[in-house]
Order: C-alpha cells, then structure tokens, then sequence
C-alpha cells in the first residue's frame, strides 16, 4: 500500500489536536501550578532517586534553574528534598502526597478528556487508531537512541 503524501501532515494535525485536549484538560485545573512545574513533578515521579543535577539533566537547564523549579514546588507544598541515607552528601527530590494527588488527578482528566474525543468515533476507527499508535511507537523505539548513546537528542 502506498503512503498518502500528507500522512505526515494528518499526523502533526492529529498531535496538535490531541495537545489542545490534553491543555484544555490542564487548564481547567484550579491549582496554580504551571505546565513547567508539571512536567517537574511528572519527571521525579517517574525518576525514583532523582536529584537537583540529574533533574536539571532532564530537563535540559543548567541546575541553578532546576533548583528554583525546586523551591517554588517545595514553597507550594508539593516537593520534599530528602537526604539520601546511602548518601547524606546527596538530597533527593520526593514529591508530596499533594502532589501525588494532583498528578491523579491531572491524569483522570486528561484521560477523560481523550476517553470523550475516542467516543466521538465508531469503534471500528477506533481499532484502528490503537493498530496505528501501537505500529507508531514501535517504529519510533526502533530509531530511538539507547541509553548510554552520545546522542544530543532530549531526553525529556
């Protein structure tokens, strides 16, 4: 089968909806915590262990301004640094039980959102959407860099 010439295009088109979704589903939050400090909290969640250089690694900064993110989190209650015990020299970066709840939260919205644009679709697009992401993200983890690679590419 040969490939539309705007596969492409459809493609950024449908990310660029699903963005708007999943924002519109962030905004509606009423706490006061930006998409940058967000995506702070989701990265240590999802980094067990993590500390101030190894955040700033991740998101791409120099520590100095990972480690204001920090305090602005830690003002607001949902960010603990923690001595490591292995290595009192080392703070680790916990997230709050605040801030476990609100990623909750956060997450059923966003998921509820997308739950009520898939319902919009017969169930026979829907198949074949799930066939299609499934096929995307494989291909795009067979072209992903490896851990340990010297690739400049992001890693959050």
């Amino acid at each position: 089968m040969e490939r539309p010439p705007n596969l492409a295009a459809a493609i950024e088109s449908a990310a660029e909806a699903l963005i708007g979704v999943l924002d519109s589903a962030t905004s509606r939050h009423t706490v006061g915590v930006s998409p940058t400090q967000l995506r702070v909290l989701s990265l240590i969640v999802s980094h067990p262990d993590t500390n101030v250089n190894r955040l700033a690694e991740l998101l791409d900064v120099v520590p100095s301004s990972a480690s204001r993110l920090c305090d602005r989190l830690e003002a607001v209650g949902l960010l603990r640094r923690v001595a490591d015990p292995r290595d009192r020299r080392e703070v680790r970066l916990i997230p709050t039980a605040a801030a476990d709840t609100l990623l909750r939260d956060l997450q059923e919205r966003r998921h509820r959102a997308v739950q009520a644009v898939l319902d919009r679709m017969p169930n026979r697009v829907q198949h074949e959407l799930l066939l299609a992401l499934v096929a995307f993200s494989q291909a795009a983890a067979a072209n992903a860099p490896q851990a340990g690679s010297d690739s400049t590419a992001r890693t959050a």
